[in-house]
């Protein structure tokens, strides 16, 4: 007999609260009613899902695996619930995205602007991560669209490209040496601690520094701009990153220089082929597709 939707909201209460009489709380049912559905969802599963203890209840490797997937299940019924509600409602509705770290972001939070002034019922709801954290929500129809920095897959994807893409360069202190320089070359960096994102590193520095990437010393991988950014402050090393993620004025104690050659990294809007959009989904999209080849032809 498949888990019901209810008993994993129950199931994901008491894994967060780590005892059954908060979770009970919570959730507006008695201590006994929840122990006992939570008793027959391991007798369903036939797995052990808690460690209990005196005052505490721990999960189980295998109730670890049930709340990831537990996770996923209530959000895409969340999601799934939305929509539905939302085909009737010419004000508004739900989108969701995946974003990666960009400047280019403003774009799409243009579009957004403009479209809440004629739908002022629309909710959005924004996750950010790298290629890979957001494909994965992606595939999993937890998202509408993402946002990523890596050339789509065009057999499972369809996509936009934005309007400008995102210049590499260094972060680093402003009193360094490296700071009197106009552009970094590839010599400028070798053998120095650097910082930057697994997926730059592989892809774009990788590329961009051709026969000389191994000189090249990664100090430690980020996947937010702005924690790197404290990591260089402190003088642990030195941070590739894309112009405009982090703080670089006058007062901040650091300095952005481009990297030379030129280093462009594109940005593209993607979404699953076959896909089947809400309308307020399909309104944005629409709105964004006329945006983009606009801002393109006015270049």
């Amino acid at each position: 007999m498949p888990v019901e939707i209810r008993t994993l909201r129950y199931f994901l209460a008491v894994a967060r609260e780590e005892n059954m009489t908060r979770a009970a709380e919570k959730l507006h049912v008695t201590q006994p009613t929840l122990s006992k559905t939570m008793k027959a969802l391991e007798e369903e599963l036939g797995k052990k899902l808690f460690t209990r203890h005196s005052f505490s209840i721990a999960l189980t490797e295998e109730g670890v695996l049930l709340r990831d997937r537990a996770e996923d299940l209530i959000s895409m019924a969340d999601k799934i619930e939305k929509e539905f509600r939302s085909l009737d409602d010419i004000t508004g509705g739900e989108l969701y995205f995946g974003l990666a770290e960009s400047f280019q972001i403003r774009y799409l939070a243009r579009e957004l602007r403009e479209l809440k002034e004629q739908y002022p019922g629309l909710h959005y709801h924004i996750t950010s991560g790298d290629t890979e954290q957001v494909t994965e929500k992606l595939d999993r129809g937890l998202l509408d669209f993402a946002v990523v920095c890596d050339a789509p897959n065009v057999k499972k994807y369809d996509y936009l490209t934005f309007p400008e893409g995102d210049i590499w360069g260094l972060i680093l202190p402003v009193h360094a040496p490296l700071a009197e320089k106009d552009c970094i070359r590839v010599e400028d960096l070798a053998g120095l601690p650097l910082f930057t994102s697994s997926q730059g590193w592989e892809g774009d520095i990788r590329e961009w520094a051709g026969a000389r990437f191994g000189e090249l010393h990664l100090e430690g991988s980020f996947r937010l701009a702005y924690n790197a950014s404290m990591f260089v402050r402190e003088g642990l090393g030195y941070m590739l990153s894309f112009r405009n993620l982090v703080d670089v004025s006058p007062d901040s104690g650091l300095a952005f220089r481009p990297l030379s050659p030129k280093l462009e990294t594109k940005l593209y809007l993607i979404w699953n082929r076959f896909q089947t959009f809400t309308p307020i989904a399909e309104r944005f999209l629409e709105q964004v597709k006329n945006s983009f080849h606009g801002d393109r032809n006015n270049e």
